[in-house]
């Protein structure tokens, strides 16, 4: 290995849970659009994540749905009820077989969720605002005692995860799902304790997170992480701001958290609000926080010269997700001083090699722009 990677390969501690990590790479939760109807994990997933597994400090799966009504995805995977256990298990230890942490990320999609994958065909959010981007059904605001429920299922399901035996969760509070529309001043407009001020806002977000720490101290036995992943901006008016965000994380940094994760679709992207402002965000979360909780970081990175920066900014953890698509060998080449060889597009019938699911696949060389796919 090129010695000047050396820092990508530092362990790290988390600060509440004590959990030790062999390096600062961490897969990123990415959808796969692959599990069984039922909600289990399929045998395609399986493979899909043993073939990426090798050499990571942490592997994230992808958002797991806490109650059908979350669900925002055909073929997802879920963690709402007991039934799901052997599967979660099996995505446990597929994950942990070779070193690293293995994170269960826990979502509900809300308004984001599309009508035919749900028991009921009726999305819900805060309030009844469709989505300017993608979904456009109008949703159906929760009631009071839906909101309790869907915090306790947030709850229940990191409990599943600790029997499974994963070594954490990732609280989705990110790209435009539930915990962001309660967060979001596009998405709520309600009056009432849940909404209003951007203090209200972060009422649901942080019972969510107070209910899953809660749940990791009643019956967590061994160590286990709780991370929180959102998104710092929406470009919608109204919307997200940073001024919005870093009262969020301000107030996060309080809660026994081990880690925020800063969802950005590019981690040298500049501000979608205010073209002038050109510091990345998680620079700014870091800056703002970092002193009292770890930031992860992620986005375009697509050589461990890139991570090597990205780490350089103070940011201790560095995500990398589309990157492992096109090459699952990521880290070892970079370990074994072959970074030169690392793969930087998908070719179109590379699908078998690279052990990707046939749902996933489909979407991923169907999304223009997101992978550089060629012929």
């Amino acid at each position: 290995m090129n010695h000047k990677y050396e820092p990508l390969f530092q362990p790290f501690t988390f600060p509440v849970s004590g959990i030790q990590v062999n390096n600062r790479l961490v897969m990123a939760p990415m959808t796969t659009w692959s599990g069984n109807a039922d909600g289990t994990v399929s045998d395609a997933e399986i493979a899909y994540y043993q073939k990426r597994s090798q050499g990571l400090g942490i592997i994230m799966t992808a958002a797991a749905y806490v109650m059908p009504q979350g669900q925002g995805f055909a073929d997802q995977i879920g963690a709402h009820t007991e039934e799901m256990m052997p599967s979660l298990t099996r995505m446990a230890k597929t994950l942990q077989a070779q070193g690293a942490k293995a994170i269960l990320q826990i979502y509900h999609g809300g308004r984001m969720s599309p009508p035919d994958v749900l028991p009921d065909k009726q999305p819900v959010s805060a309030s009844a605002i469709p989505a300017v981007h993608g979904s456009t059904t109008v949703p159906r605001a929760l009631t009071e005692e839906e909101i309790t429920q869907t915090i306790k299922a947030f709850g229940y399901a990191t409990r599943r995860a600790i029997a499974a035996g994963f070594d954490g969760v990732e609280i989705h509070g990110a790209n435009t799902y539930l915990i962001q529309q309660f967060f979001s001043p596009h998405a709520n407009r309600r009056d009432d304790r849940w909404g209003g001020n951007v203090e209200k806002r972060m009422t649901f977000p942080l019972a969510v997170t107070d209910e899953v720490i809660d749940t990791v101290a009643k019956y967590a036995e061994s160590p286990f992480m709780v991370g929180y992943r959102f998104s710092p901006e929406e470009i919608e008016n109204p919307g997200i701001t940073m001024t919005d965000t870093l009262q969020l994380v301000e107030t996060l940094a309080t809660r026994k958290l081990d880690y925020l994760h800063v969802s950005t679709m590019n981690f040298w992207g500049s501000s979608l609000r205010d073209e002038t402002d050109k510091k990345p965000r998680a620079v700014i979360i870091q800056e703002c926080v970092g002193n009292h909780i770890p930031v992860m970081g992620v986005g375009a990175v697509h050589t461990p010269e890139e991570a090597l920066q990205m780490l350089e900014t103070g940011v201790p953890l560095v995500a990398i997700g589309r990157e492992l698509l096109m090459e699952p060998d990521w880290v070892q080449k970079v370990q074994e001083g072959q970074e030169d060889q690392i793969r930087t597009t998908l070719p179109k019938g590379s699908q078998k090699e690279l052990v990707i699911p046939e749902g996933m696949w489909k979407v991923i060389t169907g999304m223009k722009g997101w992978l550089p796919v060629v012929d």
